[in-house]
């Protein structure tokens, strides 16, 4: 089983298990997120639920690993012949998730949301 889901402006392709490092989410380490915004999801079985935006119902739920940085990028401005020259740098704030399992709501009894 996997889902696609939406976080931080991005989509990641998840299976239970997994560890992943998104853009900066609220929670300390050890505790628990859920993710919402689930796009596509494709059971066990090849049963696919594709959502319009999103999935009803479904969510992924996973565990906070740990707050990092990102690696440093340096921003450089340069304009020729007027000495103007700016350095800067930027790390980016991620957190590291494991997710636990993929949560779907009983959606057998809706035989037009599944695509086979």
């Amino acid at each position: 089983m996997y889902a696609v889901i939406e976080t931080g402006g991005k989509q990641y392709r998840v299976t239970p298990g997994q560890e992943l490092l998104v853009e900066k989410l609220t929670g300390e380490p050890g505790s628990e997120y859920e993710f919402g915004h689930l796009l596509m999801v494709v059971g066990d079985g090849g049963d696919r639920w594709v959502g319009a935006p999103y999935v009803d119902g479904a969510k992924a739920v996973g565990q906070v690993v740990a707050q990092e940085r990102g690696q440093k990028i340096l921003v450089f401005k340069y304009k020729p012949k007027s000495n103007y020259r700016r350095r800067q740098g930027h790390r980016q704030s991620l957190t590291r998730v494991r997710i636990d399992r993929i949560e779907l709501p009983l959606l057998e009894d809706d035989p037009g949301n599944a695509d086979s």
